[in-house]
């Protein structure tokens, strides 16, 4: 019973650790083996027994008897006298199977045995940790905030699993608090040391992706596909989708009534504008949808290059490449294409001048706010109220107003 109180005493790591008994036996010979080597010197005349219903174990050492004065080695080999005082009627050549009580090995050798299996059995719960979210990776997976730290978020999961998320993968906006529940894609699993690290992603287009499955029932059906997703995180997203039943509208689906749908995604992402656009394989229609909301007026395409020269009227095209470009980024981003705002003037417009030739007169981060939202030009500019330019850009009323007069003083003269 000494072997079994001692491999009961191990217990506590099979409860503790997600581990099963025939594991927990297969893990205890490998460490008495290790441990029988080392007192002496070989474990190959050694039997280990296990009994994983009983959680019991045995070890016999197997010697040949030979006489007295003809013991060489110790562990292999049993003076005749020692044998007969197992059983007296043992002759020389003859086997014999003396068991090996644990308690025999010492109290330091239990305690180096007591280690070496918390060593093993980590091992093998990294090993299966490592495993098991290596199949996660590019799923949605949630967890809870347990520190907060300048430059990553540690999150533990259900069953205590210490999952990563640093800084730059996380949105913007993103703000959390201990205990708060947060939702990201499995990105990557690396074994740092013995232990994998688990980092999460909430900037990945996966991510995105993945929500979209989890939301919209048509696309976790298929019934609806998402080509391609593109995102800059917390500001805007493309998100193209083809359905496989023409009966279906997959921009509706997906969308819902009045954005039923949709809003749900959107939240997760801290308001990131989301544009679903019906993927097509006609280049020239899908970069048009692609720079929606803007109405394109033609497209001339360079295949080899992969250059589209996008022509659009005056008040067009600012919607074209949206606030702080994120939109013509996107479009280009989605459709593959590098794209050129090409603006259609008019006779009345030949005599407009480009804002960069005010430079003079305009400081240049001045300069740069117009352009951010698609002006260019002093027509472009005056063409806008002074109330539309205050709510899409970061200057100041009386910023504007002077420059619209220095712009307007040009174009009469």
């Amino acid at each position: 019973m000494e072997n079994l109180a001692l491999i009961e005493s191990f217990s506590e790591f099979k409860d503790d650790k997600s581990i099963d008994r025939v594991t927990l036996m297969a893990i205890l010979e490998d460490v008495f083996r290790n441990a029988l080597k080392k007192k002496y010197g070989s474990d190959d005349n050694f039997d280990i027994i296990i009994n994983p219903d009983k959680g019991d174990m045995e070890i016999w050492r197997n010697r040949v008897v030979v006489n007295d004065d003809e013991v060489e080695d110790e562990n292999s080999e049993i003076a005749l006298s020692e044998a007969r005082k197992i059983e007296p009627d043992f002759e020389v050549g003859e086997d014999v199977s003396e068991e090996v009580k644990l308690i025999d090995l010492g109290r330091r050798a239990i305690l180096a045995l007591r280690q070496n299996l918390i060593s093993k059995i980590h091992e093998h719960d990294s090993t299966n940790l490592y495993k098991h979210f290596k199949d996660l990776i590019g799923e949605i997976y949630s967890a809870e905030v347990h520190h907060v730290r300048p430059r990553v978020v540690i999150l533990i999961d259900d069953d205590g699993n210490e999952i990563v998320l640093p800084k730059e993968k996380q949105i913007p906006s993103d703000f959390f608090r201990k205990g708060d529940n947060v939702k990201g894609i499995v990105e990557s699993v690396e074994l740092k040391g013995n232990k994998p690290q688990i980092v999460m992603s909430r900037t990945s287009e996966k991510f995105l992706e993945k929500l979209f499955e989890q939301e919209i029932p048509e696309i976790f059906d298929g019934l609806i596909s998402v080509k391609k997703v593109v995102r800059i995180p917390g500001e805007k997203a493309k998100v193209a989708v083809d359905s496989y039943d023409d009966r279906i509208d997959p921009v509706g689906a997906c969308v819902g009534m009045k954005g039923s749908r949709i809003h749900g995604i959107v939240r997760e992402l801290g308001n990131e504008n989301i544009d679903v656009i019906n993927y097509t394989s006609n280049i020239q229609l899908f970069i048009t949808r692609a720079l929606s909301p803007a109405k394109v007026s033609s497209i001339k395409i360079d295949e080899e290059a992969k250059r589209a020269e996008v022509f659009l009227k005056l008040e067009e095209v600012s919607k074209a490449i949206g606030r702080g470009g994120h939109n013509i980024k996107l479009a280009g981003l989605l459709t593959g294409y590098e794209l050129d705002v090409i603006r259609e003037g008019n006779v009345a417009e030949e005599d407009d001048v480009e804002l960069t030739e005010f430079s003079d007169e305009i400081d240049g981060w001045v300069i740069d706010e117009f352009a951010k939202i698609g002006l260019d030009t002093a027509r472009s500019v005056l063409k806008q109220s002074v109330e539309d330019l205050v709510r899409r850009t970061d200057l100041e009323e009386e910023t504007i107003l002077d420059v619209m007069k220095i712009l307007k003083e040009e174009l009469d003269n």
